[in-house]
């Protein structure tokens, strides 16, 4: 049984992608794997007809994607303190605390902000892509803290993931990299793809074959070894502000992922061993989904991040 049906027509030929690459970069907030699994199970067809996940996308064709209702959750709910910074009857904004992890997964089997949320929604969550899970419309790196917006229905889930799509989203992060960063601001557009040797990792590429990726930035602090910075995010690549400023040549202080030496570097200069990477989801806005009004949330800076700002003010 089907929950809702919406059909997308190709406007044009994209000889070097695929249908699952096409389908994931209007639907964000479904994962490639499950746009992969409806395509197979023939929810997603193509002028009417089964295809697969590999068919090239060409101009003028028809798209149908029928989602199906929501199979029951694995995860159970667990009573985990949630920072609400917005709620109402089709959403919620949360301020989510740095260390905890998004969904399960290896190593995060329990206490993740999914078996938080299914508590704190109680079944009042959305379930696209026909699994029963809290509307996670985009996600925050286990490290990151701040900003994070749950649907509560398929309704705005889709109407938030439309947004975030269409990079209509206000997106603003607060940082503290490695360095004194020379220029008061900048634009960094840099394509981002996949690291072709460390599967973890993410790259900023010259050669065309990533995804546009768009960070605009200004340093709001510079100190002697360490600059805070605030990054506009235009585009919503993986790990994009923490390759856009490793690119630079000042990744954020704290990661391990993107700069290795550069903290080692800035540890042995200043003797500050920062416990996680420094990276804040301070602004998150955008228009309501039911209402169209303008929503617009700012998560305060966490402790960890406050101390670690009084302490570049020493050196």
């Amino acid at each position: 049984m089907s929950i809702r049906t919406e059909t997308n027509t190709i406007e044009a030929t994209k000889p070097r992608e695929r249908l699952d690459q096409y389908l994931a970069g209007i639907y964000q907030a479904v994962s490639r794997g499950t746009l992969q699994r409806l395509i197979k199970e023939g929810h997603i067809t193509v002028d009417g007809r089964a295809v697969k996940p590999t068919h090239c996308p060409r101009e003028g064709e028809v798209v149908t994607v029928v989602w199906p209702e929501a199979r029951p959750a694995v995860p159970e709910p667990e009573d985990i303190p949630l920072v609400v910074l917005f709620e109402d009857e089709d959403l919620l904004v949360l301020n989510k605390a740095a260390g905890i992890c998004v969904h399960p997964g290896n190593g995060h089997e329990t206490g993740t902000l999914v078996h938080a949320l299914l508590h704190h929604c109680a079944g009042q969550l959305s379930g696209i892509g026909g699994v029963a899970r809290p509307g996670i419309v985009h996600r925050l790196d286990l490290d990151t803290s701040g900003c994070l917006v749950v649907a509560k229905n398929d309704a705005a889930h889709l109407g938030l993931s439309k947004q975030f799509a269409e990079r209509s989203m206000t997106k603003i992060y607060q940082g503290i990299v490695c360095g004194a960063v020379p220029r008061e601001s900048g634009s960094i557009k840099k394509e981002i793809a996949r690291h072709p040797t460390h599967r973890k990792r993410m790259s900023a590429l010259d050669d065309g074959d990533g995804k546009p990726a768009h960070t605009d930035y200004r340093v709001m602090e510079r100190w002697a070894h360490a600059s805070l910075v605030e990054a506009t995010l235009h585009t919503g690549r993986t790990h994009q502000i923490r390759v856009h400023f490793q690119y630079l040549g000042h990744p954020l202080i704290g990661d391990g992922l993107y700069g290795k030496q550069r903290n080692r570097q800035f540890t042995e200069a200043t003797g500050f061993l920062p416990g996680r990477q420094m990276l804040h989801a301070a602004i998150l806005g955008f228009q309501h989904p039911r209402s169209g009004q303008p929503v617009r949330c700012e998560a305060p800076l966490p402790a960890d991040f406050q101390e670690a700002i009084t302490a570049m003010r020493v050196f």
